[in-house]
């Protein structure tokens, strides 16, 4: 599966070129800034219909970062199209500090390409995300993600490709990762930059003893 991160420009200027087609097309935080629900609703902004557009002449994925504004209470978010048909909008559920508004739940979407989690910005922080997307059965994770702060980004992705088997493909304000395995297997300032996502479906069988009554009688 072939997925192309697009860390800088916005979508409206990436869809207006001619450009080769992909599995899924990534965007960060560039690629529709923020959003009004109350201007879209009202059709005096077409934000979400441009990501839906792009998914439909690609025949494709889109997932593209965002800013939602509810009547001033603003979130980052994610907004997700397959094939012309909006599949729903992600919340960040963690907030740091309450800089933001927190979102309510993480999205799984059902997709030709498989079951997609998203993952959104600061999510990335906190391991009980991907535990959860992971135990939902995603068989793949996207991020879009604002401006890189360490080298912590790539050790988080690296760390929770190998304990959970899932790849990850990280799209920041100018650069892109994608991790797998454990390790990164590519990572890119350029834009837009094309990546192959091999999809793992590997279980193990593990068990536990515990002590204690459980309700189990003899």
């Amino acid at each position: 599966m072939n997925v192309q991160c697009i860390s800088k420009g916005s979508l409206h200027a990436f869809k207006e070129r001619e450009t080769e087609s992909a599995d899924v097309f990534l965007f960060g935080f560039n690629g529709v800034g923020e959003v009004s629900y109350e201007k879209e609703l009202k059709g005096e902004s077409a934000f979400f219909e441009d990501v839906a557009l792009l998914s439909k002449k690609h025949q494709s994925i889109v997932v593209c970062g965002c800013i939602t504004d509810t009547r001033g209470h603003k979130r980052k978010s994610a907004v997700i199209a397959e094939n012309g048909k909006l599949l729903g909008v992600s919340d960040m559920l963690h907030v740091i500090d309450g800089a933001w508004g927190s979102g309510a739940h993480l999205g799984v979407y059902p997709t030709k390409k498989g079951k997609m989690g998203v993952l959104v910005a600061e999510d990335l922080y906190f391991p009980e995300a991907i535990s959860s997307l992971a135990l939902c059965g995603s068989d793949f994770i996207l991020c879009p993600f604002g401006e890189i702060s360490s080298a912590l980004e790539s050790v988080y992705l690296r760390t929770y490709a190998h304990a959970y088997g899932i790849p990850i493909c990280f799209c920041a304000e100018g650069y892109s990762m994608l991790a797998s395995r454990g390790e990164i297997v590519c990572a890119s300032p350029i834009s837009p930059y094309t990546v192959s996502l091999e999809q793992r479906k590997e279980y193990h069988l593990i068990e536990t003893r515990r002590r204690g009554d459980f309700g189990v009688r003899g």
